[in-house]
């Protein structure tokens, strides 16, 4: 089934929906890895302070997985700068469009939310978002706790070329009650990135090199969702 979520939804209450465009690399860490040198990378001159970020997500979807059929995820998400509920899209040629709606005013912003047994409802604003892919009953089939540790990677003049983030995650998969936990990194470009294609490629084949050289390995797994399920 194809199909597309519609960014011109109805505005929440608190404002309308944001859109981002992400481009990122994912990679599998062990715990005893540390990170590489990142100012080898093309255009990178300084790694900022590390940003410590506590971070609460849960997943949802119909029994039926139809959200994730279509490539979609939909994610209310507690702590940090971007809180809210998310649905991202699938991911086409590297990028994927992520569509979000503040909290409403009575909901928690930092990452204290009740498990999976009491989930909050999906937004009437949200669901009507996702009404071409989903017709029947969402609930959670998900909930991921992370660490992370963010860190900017500015040019000469202090643009964001990337953030790089170190992620220790516990899953815990509503379906089947597994728990799992992993340490990976997210490379995803800022908007002081290239713009060239040839440039971008180029600058990715370097964050690879880094990566690899510091014992990081591709991600085996496309999505955080995707691993917590077993996937």
């Amino acid at each position: 089934m194809s199909a597309a979520v519609d960014p011109s939804a109805e505005p929440s209450a608190d404002g309308g929906p944001s859109r981002t465009v992400e481009i990122e690399l994912k990679f599998d860490v062990d715990d005893s890895v540390d990170l590489p040198d990142w100012t080898v990378l093309p255009g990178v001159s300084a790694v900022g302070d590390p940003e410590l970020r506590d971070l609460d997500a849960l997943y949802f979807d119909t029994l039926d997985f139809a959200l994730a059929q279509s490539g979609y995820a939909l994610r209310r998400r507690l702590g940090g700068p971007d809180a809210g509920w998310h649905i991202k899209g699938p991911r086409v040629r590297g990028a994927r469009v992520e569509i979000g709606w503040p909290l409403d005013a009575d909901e928690p912003t930092g990452a204290e939310a009740p498990g999976i047994g009491v989930a909050p409802a999906v937004p009437d604003d949200v669901r009507a978002a996702v009404a071409e892919i989903v017709t029947g009953t969402v609930g959670p089939i998900a909930r991921l706790c992370n660490t992370r540790t963010a860190y900017a990677l500015t040019d000469a003049a202090g643009g964001m070329v990337a953030e790089v983030v170190d992620d220790h995650v516990a899953a815990l998969d509503a379906r089947t009650g597994a728990e799992r936990r992993w340490r990976e990194w997210e490379v995803e470009l800022g908007p002081a990135a290239p713009a060239d294609d040839h440039e971008r490629a180029a600058f990715f084949a370097a964050v690879v090199e880094a990566v690899t050289a510091a014992g990081g390995r591709e991600a085996t797994s496309a999505s955080k969702l995707a691993r917590a399920l077993g996937y």
